[in-house]
């Protein structure tokens, strides 16, 4: 059984929350804590596997707390947070602090059962994380040698992660110069998280980041990434590429999805294309992987020792996907040198 510890100061979350995760029949909620100093004692007299968090609480702020926490009683932990610009920057930090995982909180009237499933599968997956390292605070951009590359108009990096890859993420772009190929980027999210990651990463990063709207030019220099609650997928007109937003179901509980987008990177880049697939639970991107494998493209997988969540770097291994399997420090200059050394189809 999984042992999950509910912390939130609305009386009526932690008792629909609980209620909802105890349905799942490998998970028991041992505990709930109106804030971080009745949460710190039943941490210490429960040993929960799994912690959920709300940020905004008396008497500590959730953020100090999870830095606390990480420090002195290292557990996986995932933020509940309120979807609204002030509660994306937070949950973004609490991420950065060593969170596992963020899940958005429905504003107005609480309807737990949107995020229930979500949130059950998100425990499951927190349970079995490996830790890192929280990443150090950064307010300017990170310079990264401008190699020069040729020709790399026509190239696409097609970059899919989940549970872990806000920083698995942050990590690899962060080794990328402003000359690396248009990138597309899928990360599971909530909606209107993307925004602000977004903006973070484009402080950090010598590449210009943004979300993506439909339309936008996938050039050299820029990467782009899927809003939340919209399927993204390439275009090619010509020699240029695009992106478009979609709506259309859910794929792997997913939207966006890894596998939508790689698939239409297989379809529209074949061997013009480099694709990674980051830490992350569940399999969504294993099979598009494999489609840009055989349509000609580079692949790359993460591996196990240094995923968050093994599960979609595993999958995409399992199906023999990917060409390439590094640790996440080296994905960046494996990404340079595959394109240096133009192991890439000629565009």
């Amino acid at each position: 059984m999984i042992r999950v510890l509910v912390v939130d100061d609305s009386a009526v979350v932690r008792q629909v929350l609980s209620g909802e995760i105890s349905k799942a029949q490998d998970i028991e909620v041992v505990g709930t804590a109106a804030d971080p100093f009745i949460a710190r004692d039943k941490i210490v007299a429960l040993h929960p596997n799994v912690i959920t968090l709300d940020l905004e609480m008396p008497r500590m702020d959730g953020l100090t707390f999870l830095a606390k926490l990480m420090k002195y009683f290292p557990l996986p932990v995932i933020v509940v947070s309120s979807l609204t610009p002030h509660g994306s920057d937070t949950a973004l930090r609490a991420l950065e602090l060593g969170a596992v995982d963020v899940v958005g909180k429905p504003g107005g009237s609480y309807t737990v059962g949107d995020i229930a499933a979500e949130l059950i599968d998100k425990i499951r997956a927190a349970s079995t994380a490996r830790f890192r390292a929280a990443a150090a605070p950064a307010a300017q951009r990170v310079a990264v040698s401008n190699v020069p590359l040729l020709n790399m108009t026509h190239k696409v990096l097609a970059i899919g992660a989940s549970t872990g890859g806000t920083e698995a993420i942050r990590t690899v772009l962060m080794g990328l110069p402003a000359t690396a190929p248009g990138t597309v980027i899928v990360q599971h999210m909530p909606e209107h998280f993307t925004a602000s990651f977004a903006a973070r990463l484009n402080d950090l990063c010598e590449m210009e980041v943004r979300e993506a709207r439909t339309g936008d030019l996938v050039a050299p220099g820029v990467a782009l990434l899927a809003p939340g609650n919209h399927h993204m997928v390439l275009r090619r007109s010509g020699a240029q590429f695009s992106v478009e937003l979609k709506g259309g179901p859910q794929v792997h509980y997913q939207r966006p999805s890894v596998d939508v987008l790689f698939h239409s990177v297989a379809r529209q880049a074949e061997g013009n294309a480099l694709g990674v697939i980051l830490t992350g639970m569940g399999a969504d991107g294993a099979s598009g992987l494999l489609a840009m494998r055989q349509a000609g493209a580079q692949t790359l997988a993460q591996n196990e020792e240094s995923c968050v969540v093994f599960g979609m770097p595993r999958e995409a291994i399992r199906l023999g996907a990917a060409q390439e399997i590094a640790p996440l420090q080296n994905i960046s200059a494996r990404i340079m040198s595959i394109l240096q050394t133009r192991e890439l189809k000629a565009g």
